[in-house]
């Protein structure tokens, strides 16, 4: 009969057969729990969108088709949207009436104007945040346009839809502080109004009885790759609004952005005011409206 080993090696034996078995399958749970936790911890990170903003200058950002998107400001309440928009909760008051296709996000008394068959969005407010809430309608697959006025900056959004979950944009002002516009240096509330009811004006062809309409329809050379028409102008009170039609003549397709339009030496040239293309990505053929609002007029 062999010799019977010692307690204490057949015991140390065992210790090391038990570390060998198990230590491996410690570690892969352990990474496996790892990854869980990376995903869980990146997942809100993924659901945030910052988007670097001045006033006047288009920024892009996605749009869930099928959930609510939350739209806040950086460090300010949002007072005003302005857009396509086909319902709205938020509610107007009559001493706050909006411009057709402008929300003020302080009312608080539904009103039956804020309803408008051929819009784009459904808007809802919380007024105490400060904050709104946006979701598309339809089977579209065009960009939406949509401007949030916060009390000093009027930012310019082209939401392209995606299908993603809910999602949050956070709009942060990259305007270095010595050039952000003061509340007595910036333009007056009203006058922000009156640029944003003129381009609805434009856009909509529901023009007020206070705005003059000329009809143009001449030919202004831009680009060899594209036909370009100053079809209509129109005079209000200090503001003079031009909607253009623009089409790709050209074998490509063709990316459109605002600032290409503020030309001063150009027969579009002047004080440029605001601008706002219709369809920013024109395949070959494809035609899109261009409005620019310039400061004039005399009413």
């Amino acid at each position: 009969m062999p010799a019977s080993k010692p307690a204490s090696t057949t015991s140390a034996q065992a210790l090391r057969r038990i570390v060998r078995d198990s230590v491996p399958a410690a570690l892969s749970a352990i990474a496996a729990t790892a990854a869980i936790i990376g995903l869980f911890l990146a997942s809100p990170a993924q659901a945030l969108q910052v988007v670097e903003a001045s006033d006047g200058v288009t920024v892009e950002a996605l749009l869930s088709i099928k959930e609510p998107t939350r739209i806040r400001i950086e460090n300010a309440p949002i007072t005003e949207v302005f857009g396509n928009i086909l319902s709205s909760s938020c509610g107007a008051s009559p001493a706050l009436a909006p411009a057709p296709g402008t929300t003020p996000t302080g009312a608080s008394v539904p009103h039956a104007s804020m309803v408008n068959p051929t819009g784009e969005i459904v808007l809802e407010c919380d007024r105490d945040k400060g904050e709104i809430y946006i979701r598309p309608v339809g089977d579209s697959t065009k960009p939406i346009n949509l401007f949030v006025s916060s009390a000093s900056a009027t930012y310019t959004l082209l939401l392209r839809r995606a299908d993603t979950p809910a999602d949050t944009i956070v709009i942060r002002d990259k305007t270095p502080k010595a050039f952000k516009p003061t509340a007595s240096a910036g333009p007056s509330p009203n006058h922000v109004r009156a640029m944003k009811a003129l381009l609805v004006a434009m856009a909509s062809d529901r023009v007020p009885a206070d705005i003059q309409v000329e009809e143009i329809h001449r030919v202004i050379q831009l680009w060899t790759e594209a036909r370009f028409s100053l079809m209509r102008q129109y005079e209000g009170r200090n503001l003079i609004g031009e909607k253009y039609l623009l089409q790709n003549i050209s074998a490509r397709t063709m990316v459109l952005a605002e600032q290409e339009f503020d030309r001063t030496n150009s027969q579009m040239g002047g004080d440029v005011a605001g601008i706002a293309i219709e369809n920013h990505n024109l395949r070959p053929g494809e035609s899109t409206s261009v409005y620019v609002i310039r400061r004039g007029g005399g009413q």
